[in-house]
């Protein structure tokens, strides 16, 4: 009987040895309950150390989900906490760009109030230059009938004059015994013989200009011969130029003929022969329109302005006496030239 147990025992564990080799790899296999009770002690070791494997990858396995669902769960975490301020950054951005679109709007509004200004002052200006054109306009044709009767009148005034002759330095009151047409035949007896004799000559009119005396005037006032003709009136001071200096009782007088062009030209030399008075340089102005005055102990004698700015140059103390006048007459010329 014993043998036969042992045979028994051997053919078992023959059985169980000759199981399939992969089935070592197996971690765990489905045993019926028969095969388990006829499964030996090492087996049951085996199959122990097998579970316990098993267990602890199970348990590996399980910390590694956990550590990565824990993760997962701080991703999670950091995920909603980014949303939370993206949508905070996104309601703040949201409020500026409301707050943009406000101050684009208010600047829109003003810059169209602006230009709806713009457009208002644009139009201002625009009538202001218009009237300002028709202005100039309207001055320019007022200036331009003013020159027109300043040479009518001009012309009507040498009309009148020609037959005229001025005579100058005639003592006021000498007129009384003889009258002024008697002076003037005196005159012509005086100093032209023979024109003297020239029955022709007749004086139509004779007075002194102006009409009223001024008795705070030291010079005696002009007295004006109308005579027939031109003819006589030309001859008489082509006389007067020959003979140079002409008297009247051993007195020197002058006779002249002034145009409105010479009288004119005459007044230019005003202000500045003033200036030389006020400085002792005994300024006259000669016939018919010359400035004479004494510098530097010499008489000098100009035609033009334009000469005695030459000669000014050449005298620093004459020059820096003369300078403000001479300014103010180029100025004056200046904007009467752009005026035309």
């Amino acid at each position: 009987m014993p043998n036969n147990k042992r045979k028994n025992r051997g053919n078992k564990n023959k059985e169980v040895t000759m199981t399939p080799s992969n089935e070592k790899d197996t971690p765990i296999q489905d045993y019926e309950d028969d095969d388990i009770e006829e499964m030996q002690e090492a087996d049951l070791k085996k199959l122990i150390r097998t579970l316990r494997s098993s267990q602890k990858q199970i348990l590996e396995l399980h910390k590694s989900l956990m550590d990565k669902i824990e993760n997962l769960s701080r991703a999670n975490e950091i995920l909603r906490r980014n949303q939370n301020e993206t949508k905070q950054l996104v309601q703040q951005e949201t409020v500026i760009v409301t707050e943009v679109k406000n101050s684009i709007d208010q600047m829109k509004n003003t810059i169209e109030s602006l230009t709806n200004r713009m457009g208002e002052a644009e139009e201002r200006i625009s009538d202001l230059e218009d009237r300002e054109q028709e202005r100039i306009q309207s001055d320019q044709r007022k200036e331009e009938e003013i020159r027109n009767l300043k040479h009518i009148v001009g012309n009507l005034q040498d009309t009148i004059k020609k037959p005229n002759i001025r005579v100058l330095g005639v003592p006021e009151g000498m007129e009384r015994e003889k009258g002024l047409e008697g002076l003037f035949s005196e005159i012509l007896a005086e100093n032209f013989p023979g024109l003297e004799k020239d029955r022709e000559i007749l004086v139509q009119e004779a007075h002194r200009t102006p009409n009223k005396h001024d008795q705070k005037r030291s010079s005696p006032r002009h007295v004006v011969i109308k005579l027939s003709t031109v003819k006589h009136k030309e001859k008489i001071l082509k006389c007067a130029r020959e003979k140079c200096q002409i008297t009247l009782r051993g007195s020197l007088i002058r006779l002249t003929d002034f145009s409105s062009e010479t009288l004119q030209a005459r007044r230019e030399w005003r202000d500045i022969a003033q200036v030389l008075r006020e400085n002792n340089c005994q300024p006259r102005i000669l016939y018919p329109e010359k400035l004479s005055f004494v510098n530097e102990g010499e008489i000098k004698t100009f035609h033009s302005k334009q000469k005695l700015k030459e000669f000014v140059v050449t005298r620093p103390a004459l020059q820096k006496m003369l300078k403000d006048v001479l300014h103010t007459e180029t100025k004056k010329h200046g904007h009467q030239y752009e005026r035309r």
